[in-house]
């Protein structure tokens, strides 16, 4: 006996899109791998997020200010929701780890060199782990030469600080806003900076 679907095939491929890539797609991403065409992935969206508001689940359809979609849990649900994930920040962080991840926080999209600059020493290591550990990811490449990688937080880096979004960072202190400022003629320093770890790390994908 044919089995009755309670939302449309559209509408369950983005679903399984956005499940599976476990990350915010914009419109056009979503259109890419559903082979779906704008206006269809519009109407599939819509009614997934209908779906997730009538039927009590504890995550809805979230769209972002950047026009990208993902899920995300209820707001009624948020609070609960800090409580368990706000405490659970790898304690295996370094202080470096940790002042690198702060870095990125403020400054994203930053590429690697940009966070020697600020640092004073190579991140090589520390990069690597963070993404190790998926607090940061990367998110693009910038147009100068040799493309480097451009890294972002993750969802995980809001779940476990407890935040819903970046724009709830705590506001930096006039010291910290100037220490973070890039300068661009520094980013190529004439003698190479020591890295944090024994090891030196790879250079950006």
């Amino acid at each position: 006996m044919a089995r009755t679907s309670l939302m449309s095939t559209d509408a369950r491929m983005v679903e399984c899109v956005l499940f599976i890539e476990n990350e915010a797609l914009e419109l056009e991403r979503i259109c890419q791998m559903t082979g779906l065409d704008e206006k269809a992935a519009k109407r599939a969206l819509k009614e997934l997020d209908g779906v997730f508001r009538d039927s009590g689940h504890g995550i809805r359809l979230k769209e972002n200010s950047d026009g990208s979609y993902e899920f995300a849990p209820c707001e009624d649900l948020y609070d609960m929701l800090r409580s368990t994930y706000g405490r659970k920040v790898d304690r295996r962080l370094t202080r470096a780890a940790l002042e690198t991840l702060s870095i990125i926080a403020y400054k994203q999209p930053i590429t690697r060199r940009e966070i020697d600059n600020i640092r004073g020493v190579a991140s090589d290591n520390i990069v690597r782990l963070l993404r190790e550990r998926e607090y940061i990811k990367v998110v693009g490449r910038k147009d100068v030469q040799g493309h480097p990688c451009l890294y972002g937080t993750s969802r995980k880096f809001l779940f476990e600080f407890g935040l819903r979004s970046i724009s709830e960072l705590p506001r930096l202190s006039s010291i910290d806003q100037m220490r973070f400022e890039d300068d661009e003629d520094s980013l190529f320093p004439d003698s190479p900076v020591q890295d944090d770890e024994d090891n030196p790390g790879d250079e950006d994908e």
